[in-house]
């Protein structure tokens, strides 16, 4: 009976997009206001990086700045490196979209591209758009408040190549491998057990091998990419959980990567309600999934 109620009542249903959300902005002379590519088409650039931002404005520069010197470092080793920057801003209140744009301008960027949702998807679903409208060969998504350190990509990209299969990859940045690496993690008491809570919770439900299945950065071979994103449910907080499903039914190989985070103060989330809410969310996830509702081989 409580299965039904969950399975009922907390199964997410994601919306369609308006078609204003099939454009993005970019600082182009000629088309200010272009087309989204698809996730379906062949690579055009070697890396694409999605934001989800939701009230951002203060936050987002760091980030910006971070993946701006990343860059010009790259292509001192490799001018031939090419990448777009997907900044999905999940219907702010504030002026997220114009702070990326005006950073665009004033760095000369044109790979950043603006996606503006008319109504708040959640973080899940900002990933998932901005992934399914992707044009590189690796994909990678990471949080707008700069917690992880963005250079510890290279790291990512270089065990994914390492651990691939048939063009199948996923490699996750992880807060609780430190110990085994010169990586630097700096976090709240309370945050730190909220997540063994939460991991312990995970576990139970059947999700094992990862042990940080909610650090915000996380990259994806193309292929692994259409693997996963056309078939996701979830658009909030748990959505890392749904991917995490969908590439071990379909054995994408997964690898843990140590990275550096640290806590960075004006975080959306409720401690007490989002935490209830994931709860409820996750168990929703598992059921749809054990009892065939959803399913990992099809095309949703």
């Amino acid at each position: 009976m409580i299965s039904a109620l969950v399975v009922r009542f907390k199964s997410p249903q994601p919306r369609k997009r308006e078609d204003s959300e099939n454009y993005y902005l970019c600082i182009d002379e000629k088309h200010e206001r272009q087309r989204l590519g698809s996730l379906d088409s062949e690579a055009t650039v070697d890396l694409s990086i999605v934001v989800p931002a939701y009230n951002e404005e203060e936050r987002l520069p760091v980030l910006l700045n971070d993946i701006r010197d990343y860059v010009n470092r790259r292509r001192e080793g490799d001018s031939g490196f090419s990448y777009e920057l997907i900044i999905m801003d999940d219907g702010s209140k504030d002026k997220t979209s114009d702070v990326a744009m005006e950073f665009a301008r004033m760095h000369g960027i044109r790979e950043l591209k603006a996606v503006k949702h008319v109504i708040n998807r959640g973080k899940g679903g900002a990933v998932t758009q901005g992934m399914l409208c992707a044009q590189g060969r690796y994909l990678i998504f990471c949080d707008a408040d700069g917690a992880t350190r963005f250079s510890d990509i290279d790291a990512l990209l270089e065990k994914a190549k390492e651990s691939e299969r048939n063009g199948l990859a996923i490699a996750i940045g992880s807060r609780n491998n430190q110990a085994l690496s010169d990586t630097v993690v700096e976090r709240s008491h309370i945050r730190a057990f909220l997540q063994w809570g939460f991991h312990t919770y995970v576990t139970i439900l059947g999700v094992r091998g990862v042990r940080d299945t909610q650090c915000g950065f996380k990259l994806f071979s193309r292929e692994a990419a259409r693997r996963v994103f056309p078939k996701m449910h979830v658009e909030r907080f748990i959505f890392d959980i749904e991917i995490l499903l969908l590439a071990r039914y379909q054995g994408i190989p997964v690898v843990e990567v140590p990275v550096n985070w640290h806590e960075v103060a004006g975080s959306k989330m409720s401690i007490v309600r989002d935490s209830i809410q994931m709860a409820l969310d996750l168990l929703a996830v598992r059921l749809n999934y054990m009892l065939g509702n959803w399913s990992a081989s099809d095309n949703q």
